[in-house]
Parts: C-alpha cells; structure tokens; sequence
C-alpha cells in the first residue's frame, strides 16, 4: 500500500509535514480542525505537494528529514519536484 507525505502552507507563512495513505480525507481533517494539533493552531493555507512512497517505514523516513528542513528550503523542494514533474 502506498503512502505519501505532504507539505501544507499553513496562513502564518509555516510548512506542516506530515504522512497519510488519503491525503485528501487528511488534508480535509486538517481544515475541519480535527488535523493535527499543529494545524489547529496554524490552519492550512493550501496543500502545496505531495510525494508518494513504496510504504510507510519509506514514508516515515522522508517525513523526518523533511522536518529538519527550514521552510524556505521546504518551498525550494516543492518547486524543484514541480520543475521536475513538468519535465517528464
């Protein structure tokens, strides 16, 4: 079964990592405020990607790095997947 980690830009300008198998119904929890106890306090702005992995141990693995990440260098990340995405 497959699992993806996510970025979402919260509205105070921070990024939220995280992991699901449905990013969709996780993303819907963080905006209804039943999310994360993170995005109750920042709420989402929008989801700005997401990157999917073979299995959750993959995924777990790539949500801790990205955590050790500044937001500006999360946001260098999501551009550079998006350049790379449209490219193939």
């Amino acid at each position: 079964m497959s699992w993806f980690l996510y970025l979402i830009e919260c509205q105070d300008g921070s990024i939220y990592t995280g992991i699901a198998v449905d990013v969709d119904a996780r993303y819907a929890r963080h905006l209804s405020g039943k999310g994360a106890r993170y995005t109750r306090s920042h709420p989402p702005r929008r989801l700005l990607t997401t990157v999917e992995y073979a299995d959750r141990s993959a995924a777990s693995t790539a949500e801790y790095k990205m955590k050790q990440l500044s937001a500006a260098q999360k946001r260098a990340f999501c551009v550079r997947l998006a350049v790379w995405s449209a490219a193939r």
